[in-house]
């Protein structure tokens, strides 16, 4: 139950944080995306800025014996780059591209009860899951 409410309250942070940054705005996104346009580099600022945290959290983490609110580490083991993993990255950005919205921003901007965000998470769900079963492996 503890571990529930700590992922609850994360995810309600990390969604808040999404929000005030632009990031589910995908007007905004699709600004950020058009450098040969109308460039919006504001995104750019909003993605430093969760580096500069991300990076002394991870170095913190990787240093500590056992997590403040669980019972070990889940951190990824894998670390050669592959054809699933370049497939992957390169369908995220076309997606991110058309929509102007990624797994995250997306989740958060549920909220919102726009119907072209309610087909994208749902889609999204469902390529998630065709994927893991057609895969051979799952992610859970």
């Amino acid at each position: 139950m503890k571990t529930a409410l700590i992922a609850l309250l994360s995810g309600l942070l990390f969604g808040a944080g999404l929000a005030l940054g632009g990031m589910t705005d995908p007007a905004k996104v699709a600004s950020f995306l058009d450098v040969a346009g109308l460039w919006d580099p504001s995104l750019g600022f909003v993605m430093g800025s969760a580096l500069l945290i991300t990076f002394p959290v991870f170095w913190w983490v990787r240093r500590s014996q056992q997590p403040l609110f669980a019972e070990r580490f889940q951190l990824p083991t894998k670390r050669d780059v592959d054809r699933p993993l370049l497939l992957g990255a390169v369908l995220f950005g076309i997606g991110w591209g058309i929509a102007g919205l990624c797994p995250g921003p997306a989740i958060a901007n549920l909220a919102s009860g726009s119907p072209q965000v309610l087909l994208f998470v749902v889609t999204m769900i469902a390529g998630m899951w065709l994927r893991d079963r057609t895969s051979g492996r799952s992610f859970k």
